[in-house]
């Protein structure tokens, strides 16, 4: 028997190199499972979180939830772009503390996210919003218009978390602020603000972004430049960011002064509306309720925005002003109801309140309005930009304003059409003089009903075509095809100016016209 132990032995290290064999191989083969899972996960967007956790830097924020029917038309992420295609073009992100976080309670399974009231409720999707549900009876004024997907109940006041969930995905990305182009500010000023927007003192009001521009002010990637290659978003008009020192009236009203601070001066701000003197701050477009996931989304709805029937002449969506504070107002209103008797203007009433704003908040019932008129109306209101004015071209409704510095020339010259290009001069907006409306000498009705179905045709094409600029893309997924969108044109052109800033440029005023066009409409 002893003769026979070498091939037993032999027996049992082959048996026993064979199992470790297979252990290993086991082992490789889930961890590497395990891992490609993960990345594809997270590629994908598939995390569960759809808010911003504690801390603000990118590189702790879970990637947004997708939804079942996005996920399947959401697209893997591309490859990382080559250093040569990120030549100028590396943005730093700082990482904020979460005590300047007005996002720190908007965890998942907070009741906050049911509170219509809270500033959770609009992180939802990335900042998109609820998703828009399917038509029901149309009860509702929808007569099926509106996709079953890329539409979203988007609040106005959103910008800042969706522009801080595209920024996640900005392929040139980089950890250090020395190779940057320029530094992404991940702060959230108007839903700050929003907390205590108005019938506050002024240290609450102030008190709180101070704060945070003497933290920000004090770290090492401000010293380089002193904060001019910074650049933030503040999602609301930059009046609100502007109230005048010394003014009893603005300091028992709304708003602070966060513009205003000298650390905020140095820095690029991209606003609702912007102010003409101010040579740091832009107007880049609010969000409307569109955010497609790829390139045939748009040009689907762009074919059902052409073949829409528009029964009606002209449409209105917006409120009086008490007291007859805005005149122009009170002619729109009284056009649209005489107008009205006719068939030939299609109107929202906002006046009634609560139950008034949330039905001009209703996208559904807005863009289902829009999209059935041929032209919209768009007189000022508190400020001279209109979220509705967006709403407008996203339906391939012709806007018509009523003040120069209300029209997208003046104030989204980055977005409204490149200069130089064949379109360029082609009409797609109306203005109308204010004073003609409120004086007598111009029928708003009779003004719009001159226009040839020619003309109106070829100008709701040019709107049409202008969607692309206007509209924010879905943030949480990588967008299928090539299209540039109001995010991709801005970064465009906060890029080109970072670069003229670091090459030594002193860039201090816009454009002297927009000046001449702010006196004319302030005058009317």
């Amino acid at each position: 028997m002893e003769a026979h132990y070498p091939k037993y032995l032999l027996y049992g290290l082959l048996i026993l190199g064979s199992w470790l064999l297979s252990s290993l191989l086991h082992f490789q083969f889930f961890h590497l499972s395990l891992s490609s899972s993960f990345a594809s996960a997270v590629q994908r967007g598939g995390a569960a979180l759809v808010v911003l956790p504690a801390a603000l830097d990118a590189r702790f924020i879970p990637a947004p939830a997708v939804e079942a029917d996005d996920r399947r038309r959401s697209s893997e992420p591309d490859s990382p772009p080559s250093s040569s295609s990120c030549e100028g073009r590396y943005v730093y992100m700082v990482d904020v503390p979460s005590r300047f976080n007005v996002l720190r309670e908007c965890v998942e399974g907070s009741p906050l996210f049911d509170d219509v009231w809270s500033v959770c409720a609009i992180t939802a999707n990335a900042g998109l919003g609820p998703k828009i549900a399917p038509a029901g009876n149309g009860s509702d004024g929808d007569n099926d218009l509106l996709p079953t997907t890329g539409w979203y109940s988007t609040d106005q006041y959103s910008l800042e978390v969706i522009i801080h969930n595209r920024m996640r995905l900005y392929e040139c990305l980089t950890d250090d602020p020395a190779a940057a182009a320029a530094v992404y500010v991940p702060y959230y000023p108007a839903l700050e603000l929003h907390q205590h927007l108005c019938g506050f003192n002024v240290t609450v009001r102030d008190g709180p972004s101070a704060e945070f521009l003497r933290w920000l002010s004090s770290q090492p990637a401000w010293a380089a430049h002193g904060g001019r290659d910074h650049f933030m978003v503040a999602a609301k008009t930059t009046w609100m960011f502007r109230r005048a020192r010394g003014d009893a009236a603005a300091e028992k009203g709304c708003g602070n002064n966060f513009l205003d601070q000298p650390e905020a001066s140095n820095m690029t701000a991209l606003t609702y509306e912007s102010n003409v003197w101010a040579p740091r701050d832009f107007a880049v477009p609010y969000p409307s309720y569109f955010h497609p996931a790829s390139a045939g989304e748009v040009a689907a709805w762009q074919a059902r925005a052409r073949a829409a029937p528009r029964p009606f002449l002209f449409a209105f969506a917006g409120a009086r002003r008490p007291n007859g504070t805005l005149a122009i107002r009170d002619r729109v209103f009284d056009a649209c109801e005489a107008a009205a008797a006719r068939g030939r203007c299609g109107m929202l009433d906002c006046s009634h309140g609560l139950e008034g704003s949330i039905t001009c908040r209703t996208a559904r019932k807005l863009i289902t309005l829009f999209a059935s008129a041929r032209f919209c109306l768009q007189p000022r209101g508190d400020s001279f930009m209109r979220r509705s004015s967006i709403d407008a071209v996203m339906a391939g409704c012709i806007p018509v304003f009523f003040h120069e510095i209300s029209t997208f020339k003046r104030q989204y010259r980055w977005h409204e059409r490149p200069a130089g290009s064949s379109a360029d001069e082609r009409p797609y907006y109306v203005l109308i003089d204010p004073d003609d409306v409120e004086e007598g000498r111009v029928d708003i009705e009779e003004a719009l009903g001159r226009y040839t179905d020619e003309e109106v045709a070829a100008m709701r094409e040019e709107a049409i075509k202008m969607i692309p600029r206007f509209m924010y893309k879905d943030p949480r997924v990588r967008f299928e095809g090539d299209m540039r969108d109001a995010f991709d044109v801005a970064m465009d052109k906060v890029m080109e100016r970072m670069r003229r800033i670091k090459n030594g440029e002193e860039l201090v005023w816009k454009d002297r016209n927009d000046v001449l066009a702010v006196a004319a409409s302030n005058d009317s």
